[in-house]
């Protein structure tokens, strides 16, 4: 079932009826992720030729010529540079250097600089800088300091994207474009406008006041309200839904903001260039799986920041881009070598950077590209991690990033029409979270934490995982985990159920079932509307003080920070874990149960398990639902990643230990970085090998 079938019916209707809403343009059938004539998989790099000289230009593309460099994205934050004043456009610059670029055989992506709006702008119009929650206006100096909801400035907007386009729109070195640049981390402008906008959204979604207040459950502390003027932006604690609608607002006016400059482009732009956006992975601002529907396809900003990768975590957030759109993704930004802006800016170990490219080109990336080119010689990230250093001549890191480049263009056909292929999926929801952020219950709890926790288990053994909306077709699993599934609407829960009766296995978290879209309680008790299905439900939770014991089918443990207290309803239903001395209402109670339903199964997990019991339930879980890994054994350390094209299969193998590990191989395959045939291969610390073999 489409994700839009359900969740999007009260969106339709919002987006209808308001007058900034725009209509999407349709998109060509196919735009692909990797570029015709160019690499399947390709290697690049932010460059900002409006900061050196034009002298300078050359020397810098022959450099990212040399080391096999084929993308830069370019002019993302060059609006002052492209309109020094208004109405007065400047591109005659910017078509000289994508031309030469594409003289170096390099391609550009075309960033909207919407993130910047020159200060010409913001001092004429004021009106069009960000109000914070306290009433105080931002200044001009930063970026992302405009407003998203102030119609001047998205006609502003709409004019230096619709220039770009006509001029760009038909450049044969101009691949794609990126919309404004990690949009959404200022999120929102508090001003009165955009609290109108807001009321008006809300008498769009429910109509009628009494609606509202019935669905908010108004009549708690006398929050009823008779006109719509009343309605407040929330601001810290405040009704459930109001602040879950609040985000639904928030999520769609940045959709509607970027489509402001979508249809403009689209209107002008050959089909063959593709229209991105760069995410930031667990960015919680507004729901990623709405705002991506119109884009070509997802991007996300990888950056570690303090510390090193922790590949389950990285892994997981590329898997997360990718089910956006259940398709291939780039990989937009990522760190080069350090950033600037963490507690502890430290430097990636030697050959890391390699090794997280690899993986993102193992979960499903056809593109990475690092941030930036050549440090600017001032402004707030002067300090960051570069492949060139201020002088113009490299830093130690480029050879790094030389080798991995040489190596994409190496293998490059292997990957052709690939894409990684899952019998699990993890389900993530943005309601949900956002619903448990509001009201934690306990400082601890840690939705991202979890579902990280099944992912890191799961993936062990099936070493392929999708993330996906919950909305989104289950059919091709035979395994679907919903962690931490708090909003659970009747319309969702017949979607799974569908895919449970034709044979799915649902394992459900903690916390599942107990709201409804609103944000209210379900008046049923937990999991909801798939309460009977499991013929169980949740009688209490609690939030833990210390841990609790476990025991059962799947050996002894710990819960910790949260649990729920158990109890079969019907028949068929087998309990899988108990709590053991606790405080005293847990005692002996059910912690897991699980039951046949239809062809398939539900299993309910009510508590955050310790890793012991987590790898546990993952085994028994993958081995209930017929899930096998892709590869075979690994050595400790060691990721695999598959992606599946017609008549090949391709693997990458990274080892993370700080050992070298001897990987066996399934069967003899071509190991096209070292080129030659094998059925083993010996990884150093941080060591990347492919291999080619055919089948599915």
């Amino acid at each position: 079932m489409p994700f839009s079938f359900l969740c999007r019916a009260v969106w339709c209707v919002v987006l209808v009826a308001s007058a900034s809403a725009q209509t999407a343009a349709p998109l060509p059938a196919s735009i692909p992720t990797q570029i015709p004539g160019q690499n399947a998989i390709l290697m690049g790099t932010a460059w900002y030729p409006e900061q050196w000289p034009e002298s300078r230009w050359e020397e810098d593309l022959r450099m990212m010529e040399s080391a096999d460099v084929k993308v830069v994205r370019i002019a993302e934050f060059a609006w002052s540079r492209m309109e020094p004043s208004e109405g007065h456009y400047d591109f005659a610059w910017l078509e000289r250097a994508i031309n030469l670029a594409g003289k170096h055989h390099i391609v550009s992506v075309l960033g909207t600089p919407t993130a910047t709006p020159p200060a010409w702008l913001t001092r004429k119009y004021p009106d069009t800088l960000r109000v914070e929650p306290g009433s105080q206006r931002v200044t001009h100096g930063n970026r992302a300091h405009a407003s998203a909801s102030s119609p001047r400035y998205r006609e502003f907007c709409r004019r230096i994207a619709e220039e770009m386009a006509m001029r760009f729109g038909h450049n044969p070195n101009v691949v794609g474009w990126q919309i404004d640049n990690e949009y959404g981390y200022a999120l929102m402008s508090y001003d009165e406008g955009t609290h109108r906008q807001f009321q008006d959204w809300l008498q769009a979604k429910y109509k009628t006041l009494d609606s509202l207040n019935e669905h908010w459950t108004t009549a708690y502390w006398s929050q009823t309200y008779d006109n719509w003027e009343e309605i407040p932006i929330p601001i810290g604690g405040h009704n459930p839904g109001l602040m879950l609608d609040w985000k639904h607002f928030v999520t769609y006016t940045w959709t509607s903001y970027q489509q402001n400059q979508i249809d403009v482009i689209r209107k002008h732009a050959e089909p063959r260039q593709f229209i991105t956006g760069n995410f930031m992975g667990f960015f919680d601002g507004f729901d990623h799986y709405i705002i991506t529907e119109p884009l070509s396809f997802a991007s996300w900003d990888d950056y570690v920041g303090s510390g090193h990768v922790d590949p389950a975590y990285n892994g997981l957030a590329h898997d997360l881009t990718r089910g956006f759109k259940r398709q291939n993704f780039w990989v937009m930004e990522t760190q080069p070598g350090a950033v600037n802006w963490s507690s502890l800016n430290n430097f990636l170990n030697r050959g890391e950077a390699r090794a997280m490219a690899w993986q993102a080109i193992g979960h499903g990336a056809d593109d990475v590209n690092y941030w930036q080119w050549r440090s600017a010689l001032n402004g707030q990230e002067e300090i960051h991690g570069v492949l060139v250093g201020p002088d113009g001549t490299p830093v130690p890191f480029l050879d790094e990033v030389s080798q991995t480049a040489h190596e994409f263009a190496k293998v490059e056909s292997s990957f052709r029409d690939t894409a990684p292929l899952s019998q699990v999926a993890l389900l993530y929801s943005y309601d949900s979270h956002w619903a448990i952020q509001f009201q934690k219950h306990t400082e601890k709890y840690d939705d991202i934490g979890l579902l990280k926790s099944y992912y890191r288990a799961l993936r062990q053994i099936s070493q392929s995982v999708d993330v996906v909306s919950a909305y989104a077709p289950l059919d091709g699993y035979k395994l679907v985990a919903a962690p931490s599934l708090e909003v659970l609407p009747k319309a969702l829960a017949d979607h799974l159920l569908e895919y449970v009766s034709h044979g799915g296995h649902l394992v459900l978290g903690p916390r599942s079932g107990m709201k409804d879209e609103f944000n209210a309680l379900l008046p049923q008790r937990q999991p909801g509307y798939l309460a009977d299905a499991l013929g169980a439900r949740v009688e209490q939770y609690y939030a833990l003080e210390k841990d609790v014991p476990l025991s059962g089918t799947w050996g002894m443990g710990e819960a910790s920070i949260w649990a729920e207290q158990l109890a079969t309803k019907a028949s068929g239903g087998e309990v899988l874990l108990k709590y053991g001395k606790s405080n005293g209402w847990l005692d002996d109670q059910p912690a897991v149960v699980t039951r046949a339903y239809g062809k398939g199964r539900i299993t309910y997990i009510g508590a955050a398990l310790d890793d012991k019991l987590m790898a546990a339930a993952a085994e028994w879980m993958t081995q209930k639902s017929g899930v096998t890994a892709v590869f075979g054994p690994l050595p400790d350390g060691v990721e695999v990643s598959r992606r599946v094209g017609p008549g090949k299969q391709v693997f990458v193998m990274i080892n993370y230990a700080q050992e070298t590990r001897r990987v066996n191989l399934p069967r003899s395959m071509k190991l096209v970085l070292g080129d030659r045939q094998g059925d083993a291969v010996e990884l150093p610390p941080y060591g990347v090998a492919v291999g080619v073999a055919g089948g599915k």
